[in-house]
């Protein structure tokens, strides 16, 4: 059997500590409000989906990081299969960015 991906794993932690919002039009509105710190985009996310978030994080200066498919963020966080989830915790966003970096080595 596979071993599950930390950053997987991570974010079902955060789901569970509610340090998540999920969807793309949720993280829209927490971006907006300054309360995401990290976006994980899913890397089959649609056209649509991206037009409309990625320039936002980018205009906002939200980092955000493309892996994963929608299916794989979705089961991570206990939802249907999802194009975007955002953190809130400043702790958990470290955290996914440094494993993030470390599984792109």
């Amino acid at each position: 059997m596979e071993k599950p991906d930390p950053a997987l794993s991570l974010l079902g932690l955060a789901a569970r500590a509610r340090a998540v919002l999920w969807g793309t039009e949720r993280v829209r509105d927490g971006v907006r409000a300054g309360e995401v710190l990290l976006v994980i985009v899913a890397a089959d996310a649609s056209e649509n989906s991206l037009d409309k978030l990625v320039p936002l994080l980018e205009k906002r200066g939200v980092p955000h990081v493309v892996r994963f498919n929608r299916s794989q963020l979705g089961d991570a966080v206990g939802k249907a299969p999802l194009s975007a989830v955002g953190l809130t915790d400043a702790s958990f966003a470290a955290r996914l960015k440094d494993l993030t970096r470390e599984a792109n080595m």
